[in-house]
Protein backbone atom coordinates (compact mmCIF):
# COMPACT_ATOMS: atom_id res chain seq x y z
CA UNK A 1 0.00 0.00 0.00
CA UNK A 2 1.60 3.27 -1.12
CA UNK A 3 -0.58 5.65 -0.44
CA UNK A 4 -1.02 8.24 2.64
CA UNK A 5 -2.05 6.55 5.85
CA UNK A 6 -3.53 8.73 8.77
CA UNK A 7 -3.12 6.71 11.93
CA UNK A 8 -5.48 7.21 14.48
CA UNK A 9 -4.74 6.03 18.66
CA UNK A 10 -6.47 2.68 18.23
CA UNK A 11 -4.25 0.68 15.71
CA UNK A 12 -1.01 2.22 17.99
CA UNK A 13 -2.67 0.94 21.24
CA UNK A 14 -3.25 -2.27 19.87
CA UNK A 15 0.37 -2.19 18.18
CA UNK A 16 1.92 -1.30 21.58
CA UNK A 17 0.21 -3.24 24.44
CA UNK A 18 0.75 -6.99 24.56
CA UNK A 19 -3.00 -8.73 24.09
CA UNK A 20 -4.71 -5.81 23.43
CA UNK A 21 -7.99 -6.45 21.29
CA UNK A 22 -6.95 -6.17 17.27
CA UNK A 23 -3.45 -6.85 18.26
CA UNK A 24 -2.74 -9.52 15.74
CA UNK A 25 -5.00 -7.62 12.78
CA UNK A 26 -3.22 -4.36 13.43
CA UNK A 27 0.20 -6.03 13.92
CA UNK A 28 -0.60 -7.81 10.19
CA UNK A 29 -1.47 -4.20 8.82
CA UNK A 30 1.89 -2.93 10.31
CA UNK A 31 4.10 -5.45 7.83
CA UNK A 32 1.94 -4.17 4.73
CA UNK A 33 1.84 -0.82 5.37
CA UNK A 34 4.47 1.46 4.20
CA UNK A 35 5.86 3.84 6.38
CA UNK A 36 5.47 7.28 7.61
CA UNK A 37 2.37 6.76 9.06
CA UNK A 38 0.50 10.47 9.29
CA UNK A 39 -0.77 11.44 12.38
CA UNK A 40 -1.02 13.98 14.88
CA UNK A 41 -0.33 15.32 18.84
CA UNK A 42 -3.70 14.76 19.64
CA UNK A 43 -3.78 11.17 18.45
CA UNK A 44 -0.10 10.57 20.17
CA UNK A 45 -1.87 11.96 23.82
CA UNK A 46 -5.06 10.08 23.27
CA UNK A 47 -2.27 6.87 22.91
CA UNK A 48 0.26 7.49 25.40
CA UNK A 49 -3.21 7.64 27.86
CA UNK A 50 -4.45 4.72 26.87
CA UNK A 51 -1.31 2.60 26.59
CA UNK A 52 -0.83 3.60 30.12
CA UNK A 53 -4.24 2.17 31.41
CA UNK A 54 -2.97 -1.09 29.53
CA UNK A 55 0.17 -0.98 31.56
CA UNK A 56 2.44 -0.04 28.27
CA UNK A 57 5.12 3.13 28.55
CA UNK A 58 4.25 5.79 26.07
CA UNK A 59 7.74 5.90 25.58
CA UNK A 60 7.16 3.11 22.71
CA UNK A 61 5.19 5.91 21.01
CA UNK A 62 8.48 7.99 20.74
CA UNK A 63 10.22 4.76 19.39
CA UNK A 64 7.70 4.82 16.33
CA UNK A 65 8.52 8.64 16.01
CA UNK A 66 11.96 8.17 16.41
CA UNK A 67 12.43 5.12 13.76
CA UNK A 68 10.14 6.94 11.64
CA UNK A 69 7.45 4.86 11.21
CA UNK A 70 4.87 7.59 12.01
CA UNK A 71 5.52 11.52 11.03
CA UNK A 72 3.65 14.29 12.65
CA UNK A 73 2.32 16.03 10.21
CA UNK A 74 -0.80 18.22 11.38
CA UNK A 75 -0.35 22.06 13.07
CA UNK A 76 -3.86 22.54 15.18
CA UNK A 77 -3.14 26.14 15.54
CA UNK A 78 -2.99 26.40 11.64
CA UNK A 79 -6.36 24.09 11.19
CA UNK A 80 -7.90 25.67 14.23
CA UNK A 81 -11.33 27.17 12.40
CA UNK A 82 -11.48 23.56 10.47
CA UNK A 83 -11.56 21.94 13.43
CA UNK A 84 -13.53 23.27 15.43
CA UNK A 85 -16.13 23.33 12.81
CA UNK A 86 -15.61 19.62 12.41
CA UNK A 87 -16.39 19.55 16.17
CA UNK A 88 -19.56 21.49 16.05
CA UNK A 89 -20.94 19.78 13.00
CA UNK A 90 -20.57 16.45 15.23
CA UNK A 91 -21.44 17.51 18.58
CA UNK A 92 -23.78 14.77 18.92
CA UNK A 93 -21.46 11.55 18.10
CA UNK A 94 -19.63 13.33 20.30
CA UNK A 95 -15.85 13.87 18.29
CA UNK A 96 -12.91 14.51 19.94
CA UNK A 97 -10.38 16.24 19.37
CA UNK A 98 -8.23 13.59 18.29
CA UNK A 99 -10.79 12.66 15.79
CA UNK A 100 -11.39 16.25 14.59
CA UNK A 101 -7.84 16.66 13.38
CA UNK A 102 -7.88 13.01 11.51
CA UNK A 103 -10.63 14.46 9.56
CA UNK A 104 -8.86 17.32 8.80
CA UNK A 105 -6.06 15.59 7.82
CA UNK A 106 -7.52 13.15 5.31
CA UNK A 107 -9.21 16.45 3.85
CA UNK A 108 -5.68 18.38 3.71
CA UNK A 109 -4.29 14.68 2.15
CA UNK A 110 -6.35 13.73 -1.28
CA UNK A 111 -6.94 9.82 -1.46
CA UNK A 112 -5.73 9.31 1.98
CA UNK A 113 -6.80 6.31 4.40
CA UNK A 114 -7.30 6.53 8.13
CA UNK A 115 -5.99 3.57 9.74
CA UNK A 116 -8.55 3.04 13.04
CA UNK A 117 -10.28 1.18 15.10
CA UNK A 118 -13.06 3.60 15.66
CA UNK A 119 -16.45 3.21 13.88
CA UNK A 120 -17.04 6.98 13.58
CA UNK A 121 -14.80 7.31 11.19
CA UNK A 122 -17.89 5.67 9.10
CA UNK A 123 -19.95 8.00 10.35
CA UNK A 124 -17.60 11.39 9.47
CA UNK A 125 -17.23 13.06 6.35
CA UNK A 126 -14.61 15.08 4.52
CA UNK A 127 -15.04 18.71 3.24
CA UNK A 128 -19.28 17.75 4.24
CA UNK A 129 -20.43 14.77 1.72
CA UNK A 130 -17.72 12.89 1.37
CA UNK A 131 -16.99 9.44 2.33
CA UNK A 132 -13.69 8.65 4.49
CA UNK A 133 -11.73 5.46 3.22
CA UNK A 134 -10.90 3.69 6.38
CA UNK A 135 -8.36 0.92 7.47
CA UNK A 136 -10.38 -1.13 9.92
CA UNK A 137 -11.35 -4.78 10.85
CA UNK A 138 -13.78 -6.47 8.51
CA UNK A 139 -13.11 -4.36 5.32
Amino acid sequence: MSKVVIIDAGPLVAFLAEGAEHGKWVAGQFKRLRPPLLTCEAVLTEAAFLLKREGAEADKLFALLERGVLRLNFTLGDQEPDVRELMRRYRDTPMSLADACLVRMAELHAGATIFTLDGDFRVYRKHGRQMIPVLMPGD
